[in-house]
């Protein structure tokens, strides 16, 4: 899963003789951090490719069809982001950070993680452009912070995970935000909980639970 999540893989090929290609197929929907990939399960057996649908694949195809049209199903459902999409999101990454994201990110760097929560949820509700994903980014940080503080490992590690796919689209400076240190900050804490593990929560370093970085423009 991590690999998954840390190579933002754009689509999940999956060879439908292996062994273990039903734990291939329902591994990655079993989180929301990874559900969104596209899953291609190729195999000659009919059967077999039923019983992929049914666990969760998105796509299947036999070998010869995956052969020939290899190209056009990478094309038509891979993972990769839309270069219009992204030249909006340089657009509005200029533009100065709202008032409303601004105090949840007081309340971030405060400490108030719950608080910050309902900020950001409420701009990234009002905002209608692919910046509003990063306010869904650190609202998630926030979230696992919080959860770090309220000895939920499972619960941290899940929205960790979740704010990768959203960081990793964002500029390194996005209106006026320093996304590169949140998502190294971010990614250290992750590291951290996954070395510890589920039972020395309490051996977690709070120190790592670092404010973002702002600039006002």
């Amino acid at each position: 899963m991590n690999t998954l999540i840390e190579t933002r893989a754009a689509m999940i090929l999956i060879d439908g003789e292996h062994s273990l290609w039903r734990d291939f197929v329902i591994a990655p929907n079993s989180s929301a951090a990874t559900r969104r990939i596209p899953i291609l399960l190729v195999c000659d057996s009919e059967k077999r490719r039923a019983e992929a649908t049914l666990a969760g694949a998105d796509l299947t195809a036999s070998w010869s069809e995956f052969e020939r049209n290899c190209l056009k199903l990478v094309n038509d459902f891979a993972r990769i982001p839309d270069p219009k999409m992204l030249d909006q999101l340089a657009c509005e990454c200029r533009e100065s950070l709202p008032t409303l994201a601004e105090k949840g990110l007081q309340e971030f760097n405060q400490g108030n993680y719950y608080r910050q929560h309902d900020l950001f949820e409420e701009q990234w509700v009002n905002a209608t452009g692919p910046v509003r994903d990063l306010y869904r980014a650190i609202l998630q940080v926030g979230v696992a912070y919080y959860q770090i503080d309220a000895d939920n490992y499972r619960g941290a590690l899940k929205m960790l995970q979740r704010s990768v796919q959203w960081l990793h689209i964002m500029p390194d400076t996005c209106q006026g935000i320093d996304v590169e240190q949140l998502r190294r900050d971010s990614y250290a804490v992750r590291a951290e909980l996954e070395r510890l593990g589920p039972d020395r929560l309490d051996a977690f370093d709070r120190n790592l639970l670092k404010p973002v970085i702002w600039k006002a423009s």
